[in-house]
């Protein structure tokens, strides 16, 4: 498994992870109350110079390409306000949205992930009774671990697929494969938890 942390060592390294998580919770919602798209370009803008501003070039370089992954609901949402005639909506969603992402990376590249389990576990004790927090916390911690290996997984999956069909557009055809790999890897990680004494 990939771990999203950055190994360039930055100022929010030392930072605790609930204070992190809960400056997070504070933008996320922060942003949600914005409905024009200039003062979202603002935010935008700011999130790269701290980005900038706590780790360097590198830093920002390696958070900026994090947000590849989202281009396809960026060409859906732009789109579908465009067809709608709504560029200013769809601009307010599209920059929410890449701004929430943006944050978010930006914890998680300055977090230790057993940081972040430790957060979640403290947060979900009163709810014990209906799930327990350590199992809450590794679902969760499973769920930011997939993704990079995932995205890594399906480019593997689009190369292999345009060697082997020279002209054909990729689109669906990878779905299937895509599909099993993500099964086979659960079915390992499930096994591996297994050998370990499980989710306790």
């Amino acid at each position: 498994m990939l771990t999203l942390t950055s190994p360039i060592d930055t100022r929010l390294h030392p930072v605790r992870a609930g204070v992190k998580l809960a400056a997070l919770a504070l933008v996320t919602l922060g942003l949600f109350q914005i409905a024009s798209p200039l003062p979202l370009i603002g935010v935008a803008l700011s999130l790269g110079v701290l980005h900038i501003a706590v780790g360097g070039l590198r830093f920002a370089a390696h958070a900026l390409r994090m947000l590849w992954p989202v281009w396809p609901f960026v060409v859906v949402v732009g789109l579908w306000h465009l067809w709608l005639g709504d560029l200013a909506g769809g601009s307010v969603i599209v920059l929410r949205m890449l701004c929430a992402i943006a944050a978010a990376n930006l914890v998680t590249m300055t977090t230790r992930l057993a940081d972040m389990i430790a957060v979640i576990e403290r947060l979900a004790r009163p709810f014990a009774f209906a799930l327990p927090p350590r199992r809450l916390a590794l679902a969760i911690a499973l769920v930011i671990r997939f993704i990079p290996v995932l995205a890594e997984r399906m480019g593997h999956l689009r190369d292999a697929y345009r060697a082997r069909s020279a002209g054909r557009q990729v689109g669906w055809r990878i779905l299937g494969p895509a599909a099993l790999a993500a099964l086979d890897d659960a079915d390992h990680v499930a096994q591996a938890l297994r050998a370990r004494g499980g989710a306790e």
